[in-house]
């Protein structure tokens, strides 16, 4: 007979290898890695039984949805989150409110419970799945994309709900008169809790992982990192909160942290793993005995809600001014119930505000609605106006890999590519629209399609191998994005990066980078040296004065990144270029640049007769 620590050896090793075969498997079919995960959870506990005690996995393995909310928070700046203040209180805010009070009403209707029984019902099962939802944008990089944006926007006052439904159990519980609550002091305790976590972060993390970080102890820094956020989802559960908004916290508050891509290399194995087994988990959690007596109830129920709660969230996102793709993703992304709906119906059973046969219902009705998400995803396209395909090209780098990457295919890097590759280079670019990609692969190029803001993308299309990497995209925001992972991951690689504008340009210089140039300044220096040279002034002049105003344009920029923007506004007009039309150059205009400022000024202006 097995010990208890064989039994758990053996429980792990099959579970590994359920996500070995089940999620790579669902991926190929084009199912996500959730389902599978989903399905061999299923396989291993219900079907197999090789695992009796789902409920125990499940609660262990919400650690995955802590770290996942963790690794959020650090790509989403203070200054971006209140920029999410309006979608998070209002548009999330008013699908809690609207959702819970529609499927309330439908149950009290149906005389299904009474109407205790039918409000955390209701608002149950207006809560979505963080988890589900999140892995799902992450994994079609549409996370930074409006849609994902306002999708998290509202898992996140979701999150912040499950603290007032969970505290209604005990109010609406049979005899909760005589139920002793202190909501003033528990209100209290969680406002303490939440600020030690904002003072601990703003003044005491970062001198903590710079202190580490001196010592060169790589394994201590993964400890810090897992127990900062550990620390934070612990406070924040003893603050009757949820384990996962201390760890979003955590992470907001190091967005800032030159420690930020560190910290998310060292949690991200972690949070894939357990994110996996927390899917897993629930496919364990599947009570086939309940779904079994009642199949019939469930099958109706499941498609019923998602529907309701689709269509309350695509009109709330229309009000709140999306538009109707967006509008679309959204209310297909969030109609599954959510894992927090397990902790609320678990916990009216056991205040006896309702059956523990009707929790289980109610548990196997949300599980199945998060196993039917990625077919409601799919579903969601279908609506769509624009039904292009575009991000439906899979991430394929086999053969990638050269001294220089591109990042970005559009009219600026086509040219630069064209260079590069008519002077012997090699080149890999990556690109994330699936449109130019297919159409430059009609033209002889090969570019790989991928989310050049993303480590793992630029892993796999061989940036160690890279010398140079040319940062060609066309928005300031996603320039800056990749320049600054590149140097905090990959210090030693150059960056050749295209600038948008001036100011653009003054902040990559700030940043280091190897090379910028501005977009359209090269151009317009040609534009306007041809045009000079139609009106009438010699090549020889020509190339002078650009020569002129490309020096200092240089000196200006020079001054600018040491004084300001205002600064070298000056030298824009000290050094006038006097042309002498028709007439070839003397020497004294070829030596313009080494003529004194105030001799230039003291000479007449020489006309065509003289």
């Amino acid at each position: 007979m097995l010990s208890q620590s064989g039994n758990l050896y053996y429980q792990a090793l099959a579970l590994l290898a359920g996500a070995i075969i089940a999620a790579p498997l669902f991926k190929r079919l084009g199912l996500g890695t959730v389902l599978g995960y989903l399905a061999a959870g299923l396989l291993i506990g219900p079907l197999a039984n090789l695992i009796t005690d789902g409920e125990q996995v499940l609660h262990f393995s919400e650690l995955g949805v802590v770290f996942l909310l963790f690794v959020i928070g650090l790509e989403l700046k203070p200054s971006r989150l209140w920029t999410l203040r309006h979608a998070i209180f209002g548009l999330g805010a008013a699908q809690v409110i609207v959702t819970g009070a529609l499927l309330t009403g439908l149950i009290v209707a149906l005389a299904l419970m009474n109407w205790q029984a039918a409000l955390i019902t209701g608002f149950g099962l207006a809560l979505s799945s963080t988890a589900f939802a999140m892995q799902i944008l992450e994994e079609r990089g549409e996370t930074t994309m409006p849609h994902g944006q306002t999708s998290f926007a509202i898992l996140l006052f979701q999150d912040l709900a499950i603290v007032p439904l969970l505290a209604m159990v005990p109010v609406l519980a049979p005899g909760s008169a005589t139920h002793e609550a202190d909501p003033l002091g528990k209100f209290l305790i969680a406002v303490i809790c939440v600020g030690a976590i904002i003072a601990v972060g703003r003044y005491l993390l970062n001198p903590l992982f710079r202190f580490i970080a001196n010592t060169g102890a790589r394994e201590v820094m993964i400890a810090a990192a897992l127990f900062v956020v550990l620390g934070a989802a612990t406070l924040m559960q003893f603050a009757g909160l949820s384990m996962a908004m201390g760890a979003f916290i955590a992470g907001v508050l190091l967005a800032e942290s030159s420690y930020r891509h560190e910290l998310e290399a060292d949690i991200e194995p972690f949070r894939g793993v357990f994110l996996g087994l927390f899917f897993m988990a629930v496919g364990l959690s599947l009570d086939l005995d309940v779904i079994l007596q009642n199949w019939q109830a469930i099958l109706l129920a499941v498609p019923v809600f998602m529907a309701i709660k689709a269509l309350v969230v695509y009109l709330l996102a229309r009000i709140f001014r999306n538009n109707h793709n967006d509008a679309i993703r959204v209310a297909f992304f969030l109609p599954q119930g959510g894992e927090f709906g397990f902790v609320l119906f678990s916990a009216a059973a056991a205040a006896g505000l309702m059956t523990g046969s009707a929790a289980s219902e109610l548990v196997a009705v949300t599980t199945l609605s998060m196993a039917a998400m990625p077919l409601s995803v799919a579903l969601g396209n279908r609506f769509l106006v624009d039904h292009n395909k575009k991000d439906e090209i899979d991430e394929d780098f086999d053969g990638a890999g050269a001294d220089v990457m591109m990042i970005g295919f559009s009219r600026y890097g086509q040219i630069a590519a064209q260079i590069l590759l008519a002077g012997g280079s090699d080149v890999t670019v990556i690109d994330a629209s699936a449109d130019r990609i297919r159409a430059a692969s009609k033209f002889g190029f090969r570019i790989y399609f991928g989310d050049g803001t993303r480590k793992e993308v630029l892993e796999a299309a061989g940036i160690r191998r890279a010398k140079i990497v040319a940062v060609t995209t066309h928005k300031k925001e996603t320039t800056n994005q990749i320049v600054e992972m590149i140097q905090a991951e990959y210090p030693d690689i150059k960056l050749f990066v295209r600038s948008y504008d001036r100011v653009h340009t003054l902040k990559l210089r700030a940043r280091g980078v190897h090379y910028e140039l501005r977009e359209t300044f090269e151009s317009g220096l040609v534009f306007g040296r041809r045009a000079l040279e139609e009106l009438g002034v010699s090549e020889d002049l020509a190339y002078e004065i650009v020569q002129d105003i490309r020096q200092r344009d240089e000196d200006r920029l020079h001054l600018q990144a040491a004084e300001g923007l205002s600064a070298g506004n000056d030298l824009l007009l000290t050094r006038p270029v006097t042309p002498e039309p028709l007439v070839k150059p003397t020497r004294e205009a070829q030596r313009i640049d080494t003529v004194p400022d105030e001799e230039i000024d003291a000479k007449p202006v020489p006309t065509p007769a003289e």
